[in-house]
């Protein structure tokens, strides 16, 4: 079985880890190297989404992911004190989950 195929088998599977992550992030004795790469994962994770929500035409959806990924994107870094970023990162895992619900493919 291709990646491509196991995805398709699995489509939520980048919300899971972007939900795990995040919920790791919480934990303030993380490294600040963990937080760069957990910029690095969502960033991707987030242009997978609005990728995804382009082809299933949800042009709403395409915004909101495209400015999400933008936020987390790991090279012109959003400074936030980390009391902030741990609000945007619990929003960031209500909106993870609403894409698994969102971005579902119709099947008729």
């Amino acid at each position: 079985m291709t990646d491509v195929q196991w995805l398709k088998k699995n489509p939520q599977i980048p919300q899971i880890i972007g939900v795990a992550m995040l919920a790791w992030a919480l934990v303030p004795a993380n490294p600040y190297g963990y937080y760069i790469l957990l910029r690095i994962v969502l960033c991707g994770i987030f242009v997978f989404l609005a990728i995804k929500a382009h082809e299933l035409k949800q042009v709403g959806w395409v915004w909101v992911l495209a400015i999400t990924a933008i936020v987390y994107n790991p090279i012109v870094r959003v400074h936030l004190n980390r009391d902030i970023w741990s609000v945007v990162n619990v929003a960031t895992i209500g909106l993870l989950i609403a894409t698994v619900f969102v971005l579902r493919e119709k099947t008729t």
